[in-house]
């Protein structure tokens, strides 16, 4: 290649730049022609809809993988999603609950599935997570809800099960744990902090190389970071390359999962029933008529019978009940507004001693 050529593909990207930006701003435009005909049709809520950007980039990884790349479809959906974000806020911009503080998981998996374009509000502890959506002062939150490796977070099914919220989307995050320190090496480690969930994904590695070490859980990573920071060269935290960027820690040992395919699942809390795109879930939770025998078994037949595909099933005790009693956290292939889906939450409905649809919502698309 000569100095010609190279000057010549440079000024090719300068072109599509000039190009790609005043689309971009094209878009933005546009999107704010949408947030005031929204308004004049009296619709004066967020303009947030899960099942239309679910549909959005559904569109942009089918046309990034009919073009062949060469960007991964990881990467097409966050460039697609950053924009989203930024156009959205011009409409009515979000504010989204997480678990904090600054640095946590839940914290990525808010700017993975909204984008930079929020105002991120970090809470102290899941229940405030539901608190916040429920009284307004955050428009939607994100919580963790399963592990591959740690399994469920109980404090979320909880919550779930008397909350007015709806599950209105899935987040699911490749998670990479790091251990994070002021020290120099791990020998100099004798406190590691981290959430309970963290240590049970890193527990070989940990019980391998620092065996000694004191092991504190704490509510989240970010908290773990903190802790970190504040204590010294002799502690150190289990948590995302994020937090220890915001906390200036040195990386004592990257990728300490004991599973590389480690992930996160999250759910996104709101007021609103997202429409069906096609691909959708339908999460709800039920218990059994106490007593009779087979009853988890009758209370599965009907998603049998109509063929619907459950994706999941968790079992969570029954709070102050005098005797041994479950609920049963189900999610399956299918949205309610589905005329078979509908007539199965009925039978569901009319066979359960108990019985909440917890909400239909978009699958994570990447």
């Amino acid at each position: 290649m000569t100095q010609n050529d190279l000057a010549r593909a440079r000024q090719e990207i300068d072109a599509l730049d000039e190009q790609i930006q005043a689309l971009i701003s094209q878009r933005a435009r546009i999107a704010q022609q949408i947030a005031l005909i929204k308004q004049r049709m009296g619709d004066t809520g967020d303009h947030y809809r899960p099942s239309r950007e679910a549909e959005v980039l559904r569109a942009v990884i089918a046309r990034n993988r009919a073009g062949g790349g060469p960007l991964t479809d990881e990467t097409i959906a966050r460039l697609m999603r950053e924009i989203m974000s930024a156009c959205l806020s011009l409409e009515s911009p979000l504010t989204i609950a997480y678990l904090g503080p600054e640095g946590t998981y839940t914290q990525a998996a808010v700017l993975k599935h909204f984008g930079d374009s929020v105002r991120a509000r970090a809470a102290n502890a899941i229940d405030e997570i539901f608190r916040d959506v429920e009284s307004g002062a955050a428009d939607y939150g994100v919580v963790p809800v399963e592990n591959s490796i740690g399994g469920v977070v109980s404090h979320t099914l909880d919550e779930l099960v008397h909350t007015p919220l709806r599950i209105c989307g899935e987040v699911t995050l490749p998670v990479h744990h790091h251990l994070l320190s002021q020290a120099e090496t791990l020998s100099q480690v004798t406190k590691i902090y981290a959430h309970p969930q963290s240590f049970a994904q890193c527990r070989k590695w940990l019980d391998a190389k620092l065996p000694r070490a004191v092991r504190e859980p704490v509510s989240s990573n970010g908290q773990a970071a903190a802790q970190a920071r504040e204590e010294g060269a002799s502690v150190a935290a289990i948590a995302s390359l994020q937090a220890g960027r915001i906390h200036a820690l040195n990386i004592l040992a990257a990728n300490i999962e004991d599973d590389p395919s480690n992930t996160t699942r999250f759910l996104v809390l709101g007021k609103q029933d997202p429409a069906p795109t096609g691909q959708d879930l339908t999460s709800i939770v039920l218990t059994g008529h106490r007593n009779q025998p087979g009853s988890l078994l009758k209370l599965l037949q009907p998603l049998a019978d109509a063929g619907l595909d459950m994706t999941r099933i968790e079992s969570r005790p029954v709070k102050d009940s005098a005797v041994r009693d479950y609920y049963f956290f189900i999610d399956f292939a299918g949205h309610a507004a589905d005329p078979d889906v509908r007539a199965v939450l009925d039978a569901l409905n009319n066979a359960a001693a108990f019985f909440k649809v917890l909400g239909s919502y978009p699958r994570a698309v990447v």
